[in-house]
């Protein structure tokens, strides 16, 4: 298409400025103002507000005349739509063969493409003035342009201010090499699927590139919710009331864990689920001192994050308010009004966390995540010690939901009454005898004394859930969990746009944001395979899920009678799921390791928190343990754990090395396979020789007898996933 806009005016729309709003400062400025090619820059984004209707309440409201700017006021953010990154050599080829710069369409459409949370659909060009072409995306409410070859962004994603994000020659090679719908390559496949659900599959990766980055979204999304948790937990017998006492048993979370996490058929909603229980963080070990079926209870918020990670924030939030798990785990279980005679006061521990580490965080955000600075440099508190108290009061008066049900005697004496399942499955009720009537004033709003509790419970979490710093609180932390330790602010903020306005201009909707997280072009584009900045450690508990589900690892008695490392200080990996030591999970999102080349630049790397001398030497050990003849447990067939030993003691979770060992005589082969499976290709040469040197250098005879096959494919594993190249994933 010619960019030129005087011969494309039969194929666009045509807006002209309007006229000023009443009770606004003028859209337009005066006419005697000089029309030069800078100053229509910032006079057409602010006629494209006000022809599309964007921006109304924003800029206009707040009566900032928009289109008096100076050029000057474009402030030049290159990295927020990756302009700042190098070029590949292909793209570069590619832009020196094209022998031109990309027309504006070709920019928006590589655009729409490339950051389809930002610009969701795809819109029909628009000519301002003869000079600018853009496009307008309803759904998000952005703007994207190009004017006099300036690549220009406005909207939520820029926080209404008009952003040059470069120039047509500044994206050139990224246009020109950008692939149309989704991994030309196994390994561009392979890396997409280790972020997304942590581990590749050939099947996997063949369907990826059959059908492409978003329709496996989309797959993924819309499938099927797979069987449940505690459904599992039933089929197992772990619902007996009997003298094993589940009622009182921790253990039986881990084993639907590593079933979900190694079985389940829907992956990249278990994966997205353990994600979410790193933020909304529930401990079996923090409620089996006073909750019945700990176990259960545990399961059942597990559960609560895989029904509800692809829908929405808000609706999230309440259910894990109201789960017996975590009323049991920060106290809103039992929690009651104040009382002046006894002093008693309203506990403060779940109105503390879920503005602190579930919703709103600390200090005041930018939507790129960085502190908001006060006049004193210093950045702005998010809330108050009196917010606490006050928000306290809305999460009084709730309790275990046991009606219809009755107390059952423990089967050993002298333990007290043991009630019955279904109370740790229910949401919490309110007793209003007990919850606080008192005035709540916190955040800015006011709830008037006498409101009703589920009134106060409602108030309190839209205040909550509409919060400007949930986006950037949450999209940050995400992204770390799936893609990358210290992500850029140009990252946090696309996602966190997304967060505030997903394509169809709704709030807090997690699948959206799962998918922007994913599809950036900064987790999918190549500048972050060779950034020192880029990347992240693996989780001790993703590895061995990963080793799980890349080879086909099953429970041959069905039990999954799991836990990593067992608390074994020579093989404990520090990480056991759904079982946290605290409230902060087991690593923090703000670590930064000390003494490292990540401390003097400030990057944070959450995972190293779990790095010490004891624990590389522990995983080390334990995948010896796991790699050759698989994961040894007593009495698999029974859900319990009998103190002797018994005739079927052994290994039950066992892995299908089939395919590998086709390759054993072919060292090189296998490497590469395990390569690509494990790694995303991401094993330096160097580190692949030494592998292959490694495994050729000790073949005593009668090694390749069948019985040691196994043994030679789980040492080339063991070398792939110790190797610095595998434990740092890009």
């Amino acid at each position: 298409m010619d960019e030129d806009p005087a011969t494309t005016m039969g194929t666009t729309t045509v807006i002209d400025p309007p006229p000023g709003r009443a009770g606004a400062a003028p859209i337009v400025g005066p006419t005697a103002e000089p029309q030069e090619a800078g100053a229509l820059l910032a006079l057409g984004a602010a006629a494209l507000l006000a022809a599309c209707g964007g921006g109304e309440g924003d800029a206009v409201r707040q009566g900032v005349p928009v289109a008096m700017r100076h050029p000057e006021a474009a402030t030049a953010r290159p990295e927020l739509l990756g302009r700042d990154r190098p070029a590949t050599p292909e793209g570069r080829q590619r832009a020196q063969a094209a022998a031109r710069l990309p027309t504006a369409s070709e920019l928006m459409d590589w655009a729409e493409r490339q950051f389809p949370q930002l610009f969701p659909s795809h819109e029909a060009n628009r000519v301002l003035d003869g000079t600018l072409l853009y496009r307008h995306y309803p759904r998000s409410d952005n703007y994207l342009g190009v004017q006099d070859g300036t690549v220009l962004v406005l909207g939520p994603v820029s926080g209404w201010q008009l952003l040059s994000v470069g120039t047509l020659a500044d994206f050139a090679a990224q246009v020109f090499a950008s692939p149309l719908a989704g991994p030309t390559t196994d390994a561009e496949a392979a890396r997409f699927l280790l972020h997304a659900q942590a581990f590749a599959t050939d099947a996997d990766i063949a369907e990826l590139r059959r059908v492409g980055w978003a329709a496996w979204l989309d797959q993924q999304l819309t499938r099927a919710p797979g069987p449940s948790g505690w459904d599992w937990l039933v089929s197992r017998g772990y619902s007996a009331i009997n003298e094993r006492e589940y009622f009182f048993a921790e253990a039986p979370c881990q084993h639907m864990f590593w079933q979900q996490m190694m079985s389940a058929p829907d992956a990249l909603r278990r994966r997205w689920a353990f994600a979410l229980s790193e933020i909304f963080v529930v401990s079996a070990a923090g409620i089996g001192g006073n909750t019945n079926w700990p176990g259960f209870a545990t399961t059942r918020f597990w559960d609560l994050l895989c029904e509800h990670g692809f829908g929405n924030y808000r609706t999230l939030l309440e259910a894990i308010t109201l789960n017996p798990a975590m009323g049991g785990f920060l106290n809103t279980r039992g929690n009651q009004k104040e009382d002046p005679a006894s002093g008693r006061v309203p506990d403060e521990n779940y109105a503390r966390e879920v503005m602190q580490l579930f919703s709103i965080g600390l200090v005041q955000l930018n939507i790129d995540g960085t502190p908001r600075l006060g006049p004193d440099g210093r950045p702005l508190e998010t809330y108050t010690q009196s917010d606490v108290t006050h928000l306290a009061r809305v999460f009084t008066g709730y309790e275990c939901d046991f009606s219809g049900l009755s107390g059952l005697r423990s089967p050993k004496p002298p333990h007290p009454q043991i009630w019955p399942l279904p109370h740790v499955q229910r949401p919490m009720v309110v007793d209003a005898s007990r919850h606080s009537m008192l005035e709540k004033r916190f955040l800015g709003v006011t709830i008037a004394p006498g409101t009703p509790a589920q009134e106060s419970l409602r108030i309190a979490l839209d205040t909550l859930f509409n919060h400007p710093n949930v986006g950037p609180f949450l999209a940050r932390q995400l992204i770390q969990r799936l893609v990358t330790g210290n992500p850029s602010g140009a990252y946090v903020a696309r996602v966190a746009a997304v967060f505030n306005h997903n394509s169809a201009g709704v709030r807090g909707d997690l699948g959206s944001v799962l998918r922007a997280i994913l599809l950036d072009e900064e987790a999918r584009g190549p500048a972050g395979l060779t950034s020192p900045t880029f990347g992240k450690l693996r989780e001790p508990a993703l590895r061995i899920a990963q080793w799980g589900r890349t080879f086909k690892v099953r429970s041959k008695a069905g039990s999954w009678k799991y836990a990593v490392g067992n608390w074994d200080p020579e093989t404990d990996l520090l990480q056991h799921p759904l079982n946290a030591p605290s409230v902060f999970n087991f690593f923090r999102p703000g670590y930064v390791p000390s003494s490292t080349a990540m401390a003097a630049a400030g990057a944070t790397a959450p995972e190293f928190q779990l790095v010490n001398e004891s624990s590389v030497a522990a995983y080390i050990n334990y995948l010896e343990q796991i790699l050759f003849q698989g994961i040894w447990v007593r009495a698999p067939e029974l859900p319990y754990f009998p103190e002797q030993a018994t005739a079927t003691d052994g290994p039950d979770m066992a892995p299908d090395y089939s395919a590998e060992l086709a390759l054993v005589q072919d060292s090189p082969a296998l490497v590469a396979r395990l390569n690509l499976l494990l790694c995303a290709n991401q094993l330096s040469a160097a580190t692949q020789a030494l592998i292959v040197r490694a495994l050729d250098a000790d073949r005593p005879n009668g090694y390749w007898e069948p019985q040691y096959l196994p043994f030679h494919v789980g040492r080339a594993i063991m070398l792939v996933m110790c190797s610095a190249d595998y434990l740092v994933q890009r």
